[in-house]
């Protein structure tokens, strides 16, 4: 029998919980879906619930002040994975929730067969990130972020790892990097260890935010 999943959809709007709840039931098989419409709600059925497997979390419901509210929702429940669902669709707010500890983010204007499968790799432990977003011009960000690796860990990568670490900053999961690279989805798995283990850092999370305004096209000329 398949696992039951607990999610917690946190957002203030009832209409937007109904439809993502909606989601969610095509998604998994026999879920259970707990909800709130404030962060004071969150926080306390986060700390009540250790079952839950993932938060899907509004950044402009109340108490939220932004992302300052999940940071306090990673301090007070640091197991659960958080994931941001957002109206906005900035590439910035994106990398902010991510350097917060967000484990992905969904924008609501996602199609529902992209929500179905965002909450899949989500729960599969890979990091979700909207692919139209992410691979916005650097130009369109404000305030980006610098890159922080240095000449001699980047060159310690080979093109092949290079060019899974692009498709990883871009939002594409494993198996969207396989098909795209035309390997299998163990080869870009082993590749995605390696990319971690070289660069220093813990997960993908941290790659993504380390590599996220690269300039790729330059580094895989060699």
């Amino acid at each position: 029998m398949l696992p039951v999943h607990t999610l917690l959809i946190a957002d203030d709007h009832p209409l937007f919980r109904e439809a993502l709840m909606h989601v969610i039931d095509t998604a998994l098989t026999a879920p259970e879906i707990l909800e709130a419409g404030t962060l004071d709600d969150t926080l306390t059925l986060a700390t009540a619930h250790e079952e839950i497997d993932l938060i899907l979390l509004d950044i402009n419901m109340p108490g939220m002040h932004g992302l300052e509210g999940l940071s306090r929702l990673r301090q007070q429940a640091p197991t659960i994975p958080v994931v941001i669902i957002s109206a906005e669709e900035d590439k910035q707010t994106v990398l902010r929730a991510l350097d917060q500890g967000a484990a992905g983010f969904i924008a609501k204007s996602s199609a529902r067969e992209e929500m179905t499968s965002a909450l899949q790799q989500i729960l599969e432990g890979e990091v979700y990130l909207p692919a139209s977003i992410m691979r916005q011009s650097p130009a369109l960000v404000h305030s980006k972020p610098k890159p922080q690796l240095s000449p001699d860990l980047l060159f310690s990568l080979t093109r092949k790892q290079l060019l899974v670490l692009e498709r990883m900053v871009q939002g594409d999961s494993n198996k969207q990097i396989a098909a795209h690279l035309n390997i299998a989805e163990t080869t870009v798995k082993a590749h995605v260890s390696a990319i971690l283990s070289k660069l220093g850092v813990h997960n993908r999370v941290q790659a993504i935010l380390a590599a996220s305004e690269l300039d790729f096209s330059t580094l895989t000329r060699r």
